[in-house]
C-alpha cells in the first residue's frame, strides 16, 4: 500500500516545528505568512474551477446531493456518536479534532484519481469534489460553530467572518478573475501545485510551532494515538461500505457508485488545515492531527479498492468493445460448381 510522499513532507514539517518552533517575532511573521498563504491558496481554487463545468455538473444533481449528504450529514452524525468513546479511547481534545475531521469537505484530486483508476464516472467525481469544497467553505465553519462551540478554540461570529474574509472572498475573487488568469493557471498548474502544497506546509509549521510553545503535545500518548487510529479505521470502513451499497440501493449505476464511494468517503487535508488554523488558533495542532492521520489512511485503503474495482466484471464489460461479427466464408478461387 503506497505512502503519499506529501504526507512524509507533512511529517517532516511537524518534526521541524518540534525541533525549531517559531517563537516571538518569528511566530508573528510565520502567522502572517500563513494567513496570506491561505488566502492565496483559495484564490487559486477559485481561478481553477470552471464555472461552465460547475453549471453542467448540476444536471447530475442526485449524485451531488448524495455526496453532500455523506460529507456533511452522515459523517458529522458518526462524529457525534463517537462522543461516547471519551475518555475510554479518546481524550476530549482528540475528540474535538476527530469531530472537526467529520465536518471537513471532500477531496478533489484524489477522488478524481481513484475514480479514474477504478473506471468510474470521472466527470461526476470532478463536479462532486468541487461542489463539496465550495459548500464546505461556508458550511464547515457553521457546523463547527454549532457542534463544537467555544470548546473548539473560541468559535464566534468573528471567527465566521474571518473564515469568509480569508477563504470565501479570495475564492470569489479567483472566480471573477478567471476569464483573464484561467489560461495562465491551467498552463502552469504544476508550478502552482507546488505553491498549494508549500502553503499547506507553512500552515502546518505555524500550527504545530504554536502547539509546541504552549506544551500541548504533552497531552498525547502512544496509547491515545492507537485508540484514535482504531476509531478512524472504523469510521472509514463504515463510510466506504455505506457509500457503495447505499448508492446501489438508490439505483445508481456502477460508474456513479464508484464516484460516490470515493468522493463521499474522503476528507480534504488541503481544505481542512487552513480552516483549522483559523478556527482553532492555538489548539490547531491537536485539531489537525486526526485529519492528517485519516488522510493517509484513506489514501492507502482507497488505492487498494480502486485497483480492485478496475477488475470488476462490470468494468471490463464497459471498456471492452463488442466482438466483431464473424466473416462469411468465401468460395475458393478456381473451384467448379457442384455437379459440373
Amino acid at each position: 500500500m503506497p505512502i503519499d510522499p506529501y504526507v512524509l513532507l507533512l511529517l517532516g514539517t511537524v518534526c521541524l516545528a518540534a525541533l525549531v518552533p517559531a517563537r516571538g517575532t518569528g511566530a508573528d511573521v510565520a502567522s502572517g505568512a500563513s494567513t496570506a498563504a491561505i488566502a492565496f491558496l483559495f484564490f487559486l481554487y477559485g481561478a481553477r474551477l470552471s464555472t461552465r463545468e460547475a453549471v453542467n455538473g448540476l444536471r447530475h444533481w442526485r449524485l451531488h446531493v448524495t455526496v453532500l449528504v455523506c460529507t456533511f450529514v452522515i459523517f458529522p452524525v458518526l462524529g457525534l456518536a463517537a462522543r461516547g468513546l471519551v475518555p475510554v479511547l479518546l481524550t476530549h481534545p482528540l475528540y474535538q479534532g476527530f469531530l472537526f475531521l467529520t465536518l471537513v469537505p471532500s477531496t478533489i484530486q484524489s477522488s478524481i484519481a481513484f475514480t479514474s483508476i477504478a473506471r468510474g464516472n470521472v466527470p461526476a467525481a470532478i463536479c462532486a469534489g468541487s461542489f463539496s469544497s465550495l459548500v464546505g467553505i461556508v458550511l464547515t465553519p457553521l457546523l463547527a460553530a454549532a457542534l463544537l462551540g467555544n470548546s473548539g478554540g473560541g468559535f464566534s461570529a468573528d471567527s465566521i467572518v474571518k473564515i469568509v474574509l480569508q477563504l470565501l472572498v479570495p475564492f470569489v475573487a479567483g472566480q471573477l478573475l478567471r476569464p483573464w488568469i484561467g489560461g495562465f493557471v491551467a498552463r502552469h498548474k504544476k508550478i502552482l501545485g507546488l505553491v498549494d502544497r508549500g502553503s499547506i506546509l507553512l500552515v502546518v509549521y505555524t500550527a504545530f510551532s504554536e502547539g509546541m510553545v504552549r506544551g500541548i503535545w504533552h497531552q498525547v500518548s502512544a496509547v491515545r494515538l492507537a485508540g484514535l487510529l482504531a476509531v478512524e479505521a472504523v469510521l472509514l470502513a463504515v463510510m466506504l461500505l455505506l457509500t457503495w451499497y447505499g448508492a446501489k440501493a438508490l439505483g445508481f449505476g456502477r460508474g456513479d457508485r464508484v464516484a460516490i464511494q470515493f468522493a463521499g468517503s474522503k476528507k480534504s487535508l488541503a481544505s481542512g488545515l487552513p480552516m483549522a488554523s483559523v478556527l482553532f488558533g492555538a489548539h490547531a495542532s491537536l485539531a489537525v492531527l486526526p485529519l492528517m492521520l485519516f488522510h493517509q489512511m484513506q489514501l492507502m485503503v482507497c488505492a487498494v479498492i480502486a485497483k480492485r474495482r478496475a477488475h470488476d466484471p462490470e468494468a471490463q464489460e464497459e471498456v471492452m468493445p463488442p466482438p466483431a461479427p464473424a466473416a462469411e466464408p468465401r468460395p475458393a478461387v478456381g473451384t467448379g460448381t457442384p455437379g459440373r
